[in-house]
């Protein structure tokens, strides 16, 4: 489920009926609300993650600003959490911090990153963020998602140029 500013989209296999007997047309911020997301789980027999927040920025030319080693295999936690929603995932190293780009909703070219926590708050997370734009296959746009309540990747991604547009969240078997 997607929500933009007036718009929401709810890409499930639910019929209008039932999805206009729970979304009051006056109230945008239904569709993601406790008791609509927790119905749409039990409709679909899926999990909600998080809701999160979604940033998007264009693409940029030139090479990235800071040093990456690409790697074809990784048993990170980020890349193995990225290849579960994308397809075609790229991977980046850079020290104690991984970069992960990948196709995930709708086709879409959508970034992540994680800063080990001895490297954090030196601005390597605002690196990597604008490195992923310079990387990002066909100068095509980034987007990320990222929990509001990671303060720290969101201003990291702020920093780097990209901008809140929305938020959304997925379902998924068990909580995949």
């Amino acid at each position: 489920m997607t929500a933009f500013p007036g718009h929401i989209v709810v890409a499930a296999d639910v019929d209008r009926p039932w999805l206009d007997a729970r979304l009051p047309d006056e109230d945008l911020a239904a569709p993601l609300s406790p008791r609509f997301l927790t119905a749409l789980e039990d409709r679909l027999g899926l999990v909600c993650g998080c809701i999160d927040a979604v940033v998007f920025a264009a693409a940029l030319t030139g090479p990235p600003p800071v040093d990456l080693t690409p790697i074809d295999d990784s048993s990170h936690p980020r890349v193995a959490r990225a290849r579960l929603f994308r397809s075609d995932v790229r991977v980046w190293t850079h020290g104690a911090a991984v970069l992960v780009i990948g196709r995930g909703l709708a086709g879409r070219w959508e970034a992540a990153i994680e800063v080990d926590a001895r490297a954090r708050n030196t601005g390597l997370g605002r690196s990597l963020a604008l490195a992923a734009r310079h990387l990002v296959p066909g100068h095509s746009p980034v987007w990320a998602q990222i929990a509001p309540g990671n303060a720290s990747s969101l201003r990291a991604f702020l920093a780097a140029g990209y901008q809140p547009v929305g938020g959304e969240v997925l379902l998924t078997p068990h909580g995949a």
